[in-house]
C-alpha cells in the first residue's frame, strides 16, 4: 500500500485541525499606492493617459476593493498623473465609499444613464480631450463596446502591458501569502490521501477539500479536481463521479486563497501497490518536473522551462510536441490574485524569468484509455534562482514524504 494513502476517515481528520492563519499580514495600503505609481510610469512611458479598471483582481490589485462582477459598471480610472477616481452606481455610492481605502473622488452614474460616458466624461474632466485609455484585459466586451462608442476620440488599448507589468513581479508580502495558501493546500492533500478507502467517491473527497480548506483557515476558490482511475488521463476532468478501487491512480488538483492570494497543488498516487506502468509513468513525470525546474534560471525565457519538460517526455517515447500520449498542455502558469496569471511557461514565451515570478510547474502525462499523472507545484524566482513553494513529492510509493 502506497505510504499515506488511507487508514483514516474524514471525520477524524477534520476534528484534528486547527486554523493555520498565526502570522498572516495582509497587503496594506502603503503597497497598493506604490503600484499606482508604478502603473502611472508605465502609463508614461507607453503615452497613456489613464488606466480603467473593472471589476475583477486587477481592482483589487490597485484598491483593496473586492466586488462580483455584474452588468452594471463599477471600477476605478487611474489617471497618468494625479489621484484615482472612483465609478459606481449612485445607488452603491454609500457602499462604493465604505469600501475605498484611499482617494475620496467617487463619479456616479444613474440607472438610465450610459456608464460608460460616465468614464469619458471623467477622463475629459482630467483634462484630456483624446489620447490614449487602457482597458482592464478582464473587462466585459459590453463595457469596451460602450466605451468604444462614448470615446471615439481616444484610442483603446488593452491595459495588459500595465496591469501584467506590475502583477508579474511579487513582492515578499505576497510570496508569503501564497506561501501560506499552498501550504495549508498541501495539508489538505495529506489529509485527503489518508481518507482514500475502497468505495469513496470522488464527490464524497471534493466535500471533503471544501471543509478541510475552511478548517484550516483558508477562503474557497472552487471546487477542485478529483479523478479515480482512467479519468485522471483528462487534465481537467469528467463530467461523472467515480468510485475508488484498489489499483486506482488518484488525481486531485486543488487550491484556496488567503488574503486574495491563491494556491494550486496536484497531486498524483495509487491506491494500493503501483504496477510497474504506473510507477513508470509516475517517475517519468517526477523527471521532467525537476528538468522544469533546473531550467528556471533567473533570465532564462519563460519557454525554456517547458521545453526542458517536454524533452524529458519525448525522450521516453510520448509526444512529440502535445501529442498524446504525453504532454498535451503548456508546463506552466503563473499564480498569484488569479490562479492562472502571467507569466505562462510554454513555447513562445520569450519573456525573461525574473525575481519575483510565482509560476505552476506540472507537465502532465496524459494517456487516454489507461491514467494520467499530474505532479503540479509552484516556483518562485530570487535574484539566485528558483525556489520551491511546497517540496515536490518524494517517491511513487511515499508521495508525502513519510518514511525518513
Amino acid at each position: 500500500m502506497t505510504t499515506g494513502v488511507g487508514g483514516s476517515t474524514p471525520e477524524a481528520e477534520l476534528a484534528g485541525m486547527r486554523p493555520m492563519r498565526d502570522g498572516i499580514v495582509p497587503i496594506d495600503d502603503t503597497e497598493r499606492l506604490r503600484r499606482i505609481e508604478q502603473a502611472q510610469r508605465l502609463m508614461h512611458e507607453q503615452g497613456v493617459q489613464a488606466l480603467y479598471l473593472d471589476v475583477s483582481t486587477n481592482l483589487f490589485y490597485f484598491t483593496g476593493i473586492r466586488l462580483r462582477p455584474s452588468e452594471r459598471l463599477h471600477g476605478a480610472i487611474i489617471p497618468a498623473n494625479g489621484d484615482i477616481v472612483y465609478l459606481s452606481p449612485a445607488f452603491e455610492e454609500p457602499k462604493t465609499r465604505e469600501l475605498i481605502h484611499f482617494g475620496s473622488d467617487v463619479r456616479c452614474w444613474e440607472e438610465h444613464e450610459d456608464p460608460t460616458a460616465l468614464v469619458i466624461d471623467t477622463l475629459r474632466s482630467l483634462g484630456h480631450s483624446s489620447g490614449t485609455l487602457a482597458i482592464d484585459p478582464m473587462t466585459p466586451f459590453f463595457t469596451v463596446d460602450g466605451l468604444r462608442r462614448a470615446g471615439n476620440a481616444f484610442a483603446l488599448v488593452n491595459g495588459a502591458a500595465i496591469t501584467g507589468a506590475c502583477r508579474v513581479q511579487k513582492t515578499p508580502a505576497e510570496i508569503a501569502l501564497i506561501q501560506r495558501a499552498m501550504t495549508i493546500t498541501l495539508e489538505v492533500h495529506k489529509a485527503a490521501a489518508r481518507i482514500m478507502q475502497e468505495g469513496i467517491t470522488t464527490t464524497e473527497v471534493l466535500a471533503f477539500l471544501q471543509q478541510a480548506h475552511v478548517k484550516l483557515g483558508a477562503t474557497l476558490t472552487g471546487s477542485g479536481i478529483v479523478l479515480f482511475g482512467e479519468p485522471t488521463a483528462y487534465p481537467h476532468g469528467v463530467p461523472y463521479p467515480q468510485t475508488l478501487r484498489q489499483g486506482d491512480m488518484v488525481l486531485i488538483d486543488v487550491g484556496a486563497e488567503i488574503e486574495g492570494y491563491r494556491s494550486d497543488i496536484t497531486r498524483s498516487y495509487v491506491f494500493g501497490e503501483p504496477s510497474a506502468r504506473q510507477r513508470q509513468i509516475w517517475e517519468l513525470e517526477k523527471s521532467a518536473q525537476l528538468a522544469a525546474f533546473a531550467a528556471a534560471k533567473p533570465g532564462a525565457p519563460c519557454e525554456a522551462v517547458d521545453a526542458a519538460a517536454r524533452a524529458v517526455i519525448e525522450a521516453a517515447g510520448f509526444g512529440p510536441g502535445y501529442a498524446t500520449p504525453g504532454l498535451p498542455h503548456r508546463t506552466g502558469h503563473g499564480i498569484g490574485l488569479d490562479v492562472h496569471e502571467e507569466a505562462y511557461i510554454v513555447k513562445g514565451n520569450r519573456t525573461p524569468l525574473a525575481p519575483g515570478m510565482c509560476f505552476s510547474n506540472e507537465p502532465m502525462i496524459c494517456i487516454y484509455g489507461e491514467f494520467g499523472v499530474r505532479l503540479e507545484d509552484h516556483i518562485y524566482m530570487t535574484q539566485s534562482g528558483a525556489n520551491w513553494f511546497t517540496q515536490p513529492c518524494r517517491s511513487v510509493d511515499d508521495p508525502f514524504g513519510y518514511d525518513s
